[in-house]
């Protein structure tokens, strides 16, 4: 048994193909007729302010855009996302929060920072002081030995 789910009723576009016996050669919905004259007012709008002028040319270029514009813009819209709703989100995205790509505060300096020439080591305790240091002056002379080895900007362990 095949049920027949209610698509069709939603798929008929509320279309006008002009006057009877005189039929436009494309399709075009309600909608996208008033997309396209908003559009095309805002297209010519825009190119006076450019600097274009009011000819012939300049104006076919317009309507070009104006279908390409109308064209886009109806293909993101349908009786599912209404043009109200689209224009709705495209508002809120616009409108919406952003996170801060600058950063806090200026430039990092390493002026004040204090360098010494050696690491710092554990002070010696009293009963253990001859064999630390043993231990450390041994340590200090393994070091130039670690330091042929090490590979330049990886910290080796003490």
């Amino acid at each position: 048994m095949r049920v027949r789910t209610d698509d069709e009723v939603y798929r008929v576009d509320a279309v006008w193909l002009g006057p009877p016996k005189a039929t436009f050669p494309w399709r075009a919905r309600y909608v996208a007729w008033g997309v396209g004259i908003v559009v095309f007012l805002l297209v010519t709008a825009l190119q006076r302010q450019v600097g274009f002028g009011f000819d012939f040319i300049n104006t076919g270029w317009g309507f070009v855009i104006t279908v390409a514009l109308t064209r886009f813009i109806c293909t993101r819209i349908s009786h599912e996302r209404p043009l109200s709703s689209v224009m709705t989100m495209w508002v809120r995205e616009l409108n919406s929060p952003r996170e801060t790509t600058s950063g806090q505060g200026g430039a990092a300096s390493a002026a004040r920072i204090r360098v010494s020439q050696h690491r710092p080591r554990k002070r010696p305790s009293e009963k253990g002081a001859k064999r630390s240091a043993r231990a450390t002056r041994s340590q200090h002379r393994r070091q130039p030995d670690r330091r042929k080895k090490e590979v330049r900007g990886v910290r080796t362990p003490a």
